[in-house]
């Protein structure tokens, strides 16, 4: 069995894990909702995303995520959506942040595009540029443009933003740029988030109650406090699939960034390790496709994924454990979101389309193979 393979194998399990977890947590007392018919939304939710990640893996080539007209388009639709979701009217506010644009009955997050089209355009770009990467310039204009989306996903979505640029400057950094370039970009950037924090209170009080939950236990640093209390109460072997308390009205986001707090709880050690050998597995097998990868660009998308996902994993685990400040970042194919399982794994498919185009490459044909020696 292939790399690529077995990644999808991961994608359907993380998927899987997810629609468990979410139904569990989503329970309420006053439910109306018959739970079938609760489930049988996430499991249409995890079939389309499996088939989007196994089309992806199936039948797109890497190369098409070259072509220009496809990067820039990705780049602007991205740019121009992130934007609008701040338009009264046009963004959905949910939680005191807007963060969401209504398509009909369907609702998705601009910066979910974004972190995406970030991943597409730096590949192509280093890739295009790759000769010219070490000169100060050049790194300039490849990083304006992932600076423009970040600045526009920045002021709703403070950890998305963080996590855009994390991901680029790993990326040129593989591809060659000068470690001292991006410190100096760095100094820019910094005071920039540094700025964005100060100017919402809201974000000033979360970083407070990370230093201090219990000084304010029932305002800012409730979520923290009630998400230690998941994952800590019931002991190591959880209190049992469904029997959780926290998610009852007193862990706020349970289904979505505070989900693996309720994994914690319900399922104790050995669902926490579960979730996170799911995690490192997929990162390890996306690492041996990598590795393999017969282009430049193959491997910086690649790249792009994996710093992604992990990422954006180890943000959310660190925030749910009390080890980083609260922000609405999502536990890659577990926390609840529709369209994020979909892009996630559509993602996800490219590797495993990069493992293809490997083994199509390396395999002799059948002509070859029957040529005298």
């Amino acid at each position: 069995m292939r790399s690529g393979d077995v990644l999808l194998i991961l994608v359907v399990a993380m998927l899987g894990t997810g629609v468990v977890a979410v139904q569990s947590a989503g329970l309420r007392v006053t439910d109306a909702l018959p739970l079938d018919a609760a489930m049988s939304d996430r499991i249409i939710w995890l079939g389309i995303a499996a088939v989007l990640a196994f089309l992806a893996g199936g039948r797109l080539s890497p190369g098409f995520l070259q072509k220009r007209w496809v990067v820039w388009t990705a780049l602007a639709v991205a740019t121009v959506l992130s934007a609008l979701v701040l338009i009264p009217g046009i963004g959905r506010e949910v939680n005191g942040a807007r963060r969401w644009i209504d398509v009909g009955p369907v609702g998705f997050q601009p910066s979910e595009l974004a972190k995406w089209a970030t991943v597409i355009f730096l590949a192509a770009a280093c890739t295009w540029w790759a000769r010219d990467l070490f000169r100060f310039r050049r790194l300039l204009l490849v990083l304006i443009p992932v600076g423009v989306m970040a600045v526009a996903v920045l002021k709703e979505d403070l950890g998305t933003s963080v996590l855009m640029l994390a991901v680029a400057a790993g990326m040129v950094a593989a591809a060659g740029a000068k470690i001292w370039h991006l410190a100096v970009m760095g100094t820019v950037a910094a005071p920039a988030i540094v700025g964005a924090i100060a100017i919402e209170p809201y974000r000033v009080q979360r970083l407070q109650a990370f230093l201090d939950p219990w000084a304010d236990p029932t305002g800012t640093g409730y979520h923290v406090i009630q998400s230690m209390a998941a994952i800590a109460g019931p002991g190591p072997g959880g209190r049992g699939l469904g029997n959780g308390i926290q998610k009852y009205g007193y862990l706020p986001e349970d289904t979505t960034d505070f989900i693996f707090a309720v994994i914690c709880e319900e399922t104790g050690v050995g669902g926490a390790v579960l979730v996170v050998a799911l995690c490192i597995g997929l990162l390890l097998v996306g690492f041996t496709v990598l590795r393999s990868a017969s282009s430049v660009h193959a491997r910086l998308l690649c790249l792009g994924v994996l710093l992604t996902i992990g990422g954006q994993a180890l943000m959310n685990l660190l925030v749910v454990t009390g080890l980083a400040p609260t922000k609405g970042i999502a536990l890659p194919l577990i926390s609840s979101g529709g369209t994020g399982w979909l892009v996630t794994a559509f993602a996800l498919g490219w590797i495993r389309a990069i493992d293809r185009q490997h083994a199509q490459a390396t395999t002799p044909s059948l002509e070859a193979s029957q040529l005298p020696a």
